[in-house]
């Protein structure tokens, strides 16, 4: 069944490559509720960030299994959501997915310059734009098995997000 229809897609990408923006989008196309992995972010990992301090696995253990939980709740309760996380090891996502077909990736695919380009122009995030080395360095691609959808992100959110719809075989709710 691995190309079942989703129940809760997970966003992925490297920070700056667009999660929050393309994930509320296909959100609000899909009328599925939206949660941002920022927000499940323990406050010290956030302060460590501000100071400009990438996260180790010891760092992102609970907010990933904040996130699994988020996922679970609404596999268990049949509701669908999009959720964004940067997802960036193998082990994490098999940690998000935990093997439910029902949960699709779609990760953000993008070079390092155009994601530094974007995230000098965007204001206020905890994240500083010389911390996206690490995030490179950190990377693990979705491997073919994972079945996740590879999206270029060299378009405009809107359509980054209906090409995640489309290419996960969903319909977009009637305005």
């Amino acid at each position: 069944m691995a190309n079942a229809q989703p129940d809760v897609i997970v966003v992925m990408g490297v920070s700056g490559s667009g999660k929050t923006t393309v994930g509320t989008k296909v959100a609000e196309l899909l009328g599925w509720e939206y949660a941002d992995a920022d927000d499940f972010h323990p406050p010290a990992n956030i302060e460590k960030m501000r100071s400009g301090h990438p996260l180790n696995d010891d760092d992102r253990k609970p907010w990933l299994e904040a996130i699994a939980a988020w996922i679970r709740g609404h596999l268990e309760s049949g509701t669908s959501g999009v959720v964004s996380c940067s997802g960036l090891k193998r082990r994490y996502r098999d940690l998000l997915t935990a093997g439910h077909p029902q949960v699709r990736i779609a990760y953000l695919d993008g070079d390092r310059d155009l994601i530094a380009g974007r995230m000098r122009e965007r204001g206020g995030h905890f994240f500083q734009v010389e911390m996206l080395d690490s995030q490179f360095r950190d990377l693990e691609p979705p491997a073919p098995d994972e079945n996740a959808l590879y999206v270029p992100i060299t378009g405009t959110p809107d359509e980054t997000a209906e090409l995640i719809v489309k290419g996960l075989g969903l319909t977009p709710r009637s305005p």
